[in-house]
């Protein structure tokens, strides 16, 4: 192994100190975007990595113009670490899934899934949703690590936030669709929740809980929006009776094996990170 490749596993192991500020500004916000989590070599290895798997994996034959809106907001390639042991580093890193845990409060986490999310040159917008809709889990302790692959100025679509709607009940029956779109931007205005579109210098990540509303725009450059991301869950995460089919496709797929009531212990949910007494 090359000195600059041992430079990059040591970097995606060396934790990131959070301050007590940004554990409370989360806490309330159920958002937050930090600079300076990877560095410009981490970046630039996974970066090719996984652009080459997401290309190797990739189904998506549908000229952009005739998908849907779902289909036109990104190319998505989930548990891409179960297909490289390369990547597979990326996706494990403590460095991460410590900033996941301190920021949710618990003692440790368990890996839900990675994906993917590549949105094309011209890519469609992402309606206004909250990932939990879709995840069969009893409880909100759960963080998704948005990783652009490169830097991410507003033209290229980079994730917003509404800060506090983790609060807003309205919606959350809501899957990804126009509907979503127009019907949890109607309510966050009426709520007067904060929306927050901002750019992301390279090596900045955003962490959101599963509750919290977000979207992001269209890609209006001529380059690929290149993201990874990683879905945190407390490491005693609990399965719970999937409420909707796209909660039971999900225990299917993302949890198997997995039993109803029982802690989400399984080969495909890996604790990546654990306190030490």
């Amino acid at each position: 192994m090359s000195e600059i490749a041992k430079s990059i596993l040591e970097a995606l192991k060396e934790p990131y100190e959070l301050s007590p500020e940004q554990i409370e500004f989360y806490q309330e916000n159920r958002y937050i975007k930090l600079k300076n989590v990877l560095n410009k070599d981490v970046i630039e290895r996974y970066n090719l990595l996984i652009r080459e798997k997401v290309q190797e994996l990739n189904t998506m034959n549908i000229p952009l113009e005739e998908r849907d809106v779902y289909n036109k907001a990104f190319l998505q390639i989930m548990n891409i670490w179960t297909h490289s042991d390369t990547i597979k580093e990326f996706v494990f890193s403590k460095r991460i899934a410590k900033i996941a845990s301190d920021l949710m409060q618990v003692e440790g986490v368990r890996l839900y899934h990675d994906q993917a999310l590549f949105k094309e040159p011209g890519g469609g917008f992402t309606p206004w949703h909250a990932d939990q809709y879709y995840w069969p889990l009893e409880s909100d302790k759960t963080v998704t690590a948005w990783i652009p692959l490169q830097e991410t100025p507003l033209e290229m679509g980079p994730l917003e936030f509404s800060a506090k709607s983790h609060l807003m009940k309205e919606g959350r029956n809501l899957k990804i669709s126009d509907d979503s779109e127009v019907e949890i931007q109607k309510k966050l205005r009426l709520g007067d929740f904060q929306q927050v579109n901002e750019a992301f210098e390279l090596g900045e990540v955003s962490f959101h809980s599963g509750w919290v509303f977000h979207r992001a725009g269209a890609n209006k450059t001529d380059k690929m929006r290149q993201v990874m991301t990683m879905i945190y869950m407390d490491k005693n995460m609990k399965l719970k009776q999937p409420e909707n089919v796209n909660q039971q496709a999900d225990w299917e797929t993302w949890c198997q094996g997995a039993k109803i009531g029982k802690v989400i212990n399984t080969p495909i949910n890996p604790i990546l990170y654990e306190k030490t007494s």
